[in-house]
C-alpha cells in the first residue's frame, strides 16, 4: 500500500510541479488546474497558470465558486488527472509501475475528502489515480 504521495510517490500528488494543460491553458502543476475550474470563466482561470501548487490552493480559496462547483468537482478532478498523466509520459509510466498498489493520499492537514487522515477518508484521488492506472493498463 501506498499511503502517502511523498518522497518517491510525490508525483502521484496535485502538488508535484509538472507543465500541464487543461481546457487550452498550460498550468505548472494539477493543484493549479483543479484549483482554476471553480472560476466560470476563462480569464479567471488563467489567473492561476502560473501559479505553483501553494499559490493555486490558497487563490482558490477565495474566487467565486462556479454555481455548479459541488456537482462536478470529482469529474473535474478525474479530467485534470487524466490530464496530467497524458501531457506528462514518464509520469504515466510512474503510475503504471504502481500496478497491484493501493494509493491513498494520507495527509495531515485534514483532508477527509480527496485522502485521508490516519487511514479515515473518502480517499478520492487515491480512486481517481488507481481508475486511472487501470484504465491505462488496458491500453
Amino acid at each position: 500500500m501506498i499511503n502517502r504521495f511523498q518522497d518517491e510517490y510525490y508525483f502521484l500528488s496535485n502538488f508535484y510541479p509538472c507543465e500541464m494543460e487543461y481546457n487550452g491553458i498550460r498550468y505548472q502543476n494539477s493543484e493549479a488546474a483543479f484549483q482554476a475550474q471553480k472560476c466560470a470563466n476563462r480569464s479567471d482561470r488563467m489567473r492561476f497558470s502560473n501559479l505553483n501548487a501553494s499559490e493555486a490552493k490558497k487563490l482558490g480559496r477565495s474566487v467565486s465558486l462556479r454555481p455548479d462547483w459541488e456537482e462536478i468537482k470529482v469529474g473535474v478532478m478525474r479530467e485534470v488527472v487524466r490530464a496530467k498523466f497524458r501531457c506528462n509520459p514518464d509520469l504515466k509510466d510512474k503510475l503504471i509501475e504502481t500496478s497491484g498498489e493501493y494509493l491513498e493520499e494520507g495527509n495531515t492537514w485534514g483532508d477527509r475528502i480527496w485522502g485521508t487522515v490516519n487511514g479515515n477518508g473518502a480517499n478520492l484521488l487515491g480512486k481517481i489515480l488507481m481508475d486511472l492506472r487501470e484504465e491505462l493498463e488496458n491500453k
